[in-house]
C-alpha cells in the first residue's frame, strides 16, 4: 500500500470512529441529573462546664514607669504563689500582657492655656487563668481580690475537651437532616433515595461567660458563681436522591 493511500485510510478510519461516538457523547451531555431533595439539618447538645477561665489584672500607680511595674509586678508575684497553692497548675497560668499608661494633670479653668502634664504612671499586670476545679472558683477569686488584684474579672466557664459533644451534634444534625427529607419526600409524593452528599456547614460553640463579679472584698468574704450550662450545634446540608 503507498503511502498517500495508508494517510488516506487512516483518516477515514479516524472520522468513522468520530461519527460513531459523537451520539454517544451528545446522549451523555444531555442527560440531566437525577432528581434530588437537599436539606439542611441541626444538631446542638448541651453541657455542664468542666474548666473556668479567669482573667485577672493588677493595676498600681506610681510617679515613675519602672515604680509602677515593680509595684504591679511585685503584687501579681504574691498572686501566682497563693493561685499555685490553692492547687493551680503552671500550664494553667500564663501571663496575658503588661500595660503601661502615662497619668496627665489637666489644668485648672483659669489657667492659661498649657498642654497636659504627666503627673505619674499606672502599670496594668495580666493574667489568664484556668481552673480545672469549678468548687474552687469563688474562694480563688476571694484570695487574688484579697491580694491585690483590683481589675478584670471576666469568668469564661467552658468545656476541656468538645469531641464527645460535638460528635453527639453532628449524629443530631444529620439525624434531623433525614427527618426533614422525609417530611418533604412525603408531601411531594416520592420516595427518598441513597444519600449523594454530606457537607458541615458550619460549628456553633457558645458557652455562656459570666458578667464581670470582680468586686472589693466585704463583710460576705465568697465570691457567689454559677456555673450554668454550655450549648455546642452544627449543621450539615445533606443532599438525598429521589428514588425512581
Amino acid at each position: 500500500m503507498s503511502k498517500s493511500l495508508a494517510t488516506l485510510f487512516l483518516g477515514s478510519t479516524l472520522l468513522c470512529a468520530a461519527a460513531f461516538s459523537a451520539p454517544a457523547m451528545a446522549q451523555q451531555n444531555s442527560a440531566e441529573p437525577s432528581p434530588r431533595i437537599s436539606v439542611v439539618g441541626e444538631g446542638e447538645v448541651s453541657l455542664a462546664p468542666d474548666m473556668a477561665i479567669l482573667n485577672l489584672s493588677v493595676l498600681r500607680e506610681a510617679e515613675t514607669a519602672r515604680d509602677a511595674v515593680a509595684a504591679s509586678s511585685e503584687a501579681m508575684k504574691q498572686v501566682l504563689a497563693a493561685l499555685k497553692a490553692a492547687g493551680v497548675a503552671e500550664r494553667d497560668l500564663q501571663t496575658a500582657g503588661l500595660n503601661i499608661q502615662p497619668r496627665y494633670t489637666q489644668p485648672g479653668p483659669q489657667a492659661k492655656p498649657q498642654a497636659p502634664k504627666i503627673s505619674g504612671y499606672a502599670a496594668s499586670n495580666s493574667l489568664t487563668v484556668r481552673v480545672r476545679d469549678l468548687s474552687a472558683v469563688g474562694t480563688i477569686l476571694d484570695k487574688v481580690i484579697a491580694l491585690g488584684v483590683n481589675q478584670g474579672g471576666d469568668i469564661t466557664f467552658v468545656n476541656d475537651d468538645l469531641k464527645p459533644g460535638l460528635a453527639e451534634a453532628r449524629k443530631r444534625a444529620v439525624q434531623d437532616a433525614q427527618e426533614r427529607a422525609r417530611t418533604l419526600a412525603d408531601a411531594a409524593g416520592v420516595k427518598l433515595g441513597r444519600i449523594l452528599s454530606i457537607e458541615e456547614q458550619s460549628l456553633r460553640s457558645a458557652p455562656r461567660p459570666m458578667a464581670k463579679m470582680m468586686r472589693a472584698a466585704a463583710a460576705d468574704s465568697f465570691v457567689p458563681v454559677e456555673r450554668g450550662e454550655n450549648s455546642y450545634g452544627t449543621s450539615v446540608t445533606v443532599v438525598f436522591e429521589i428514588a425512581p
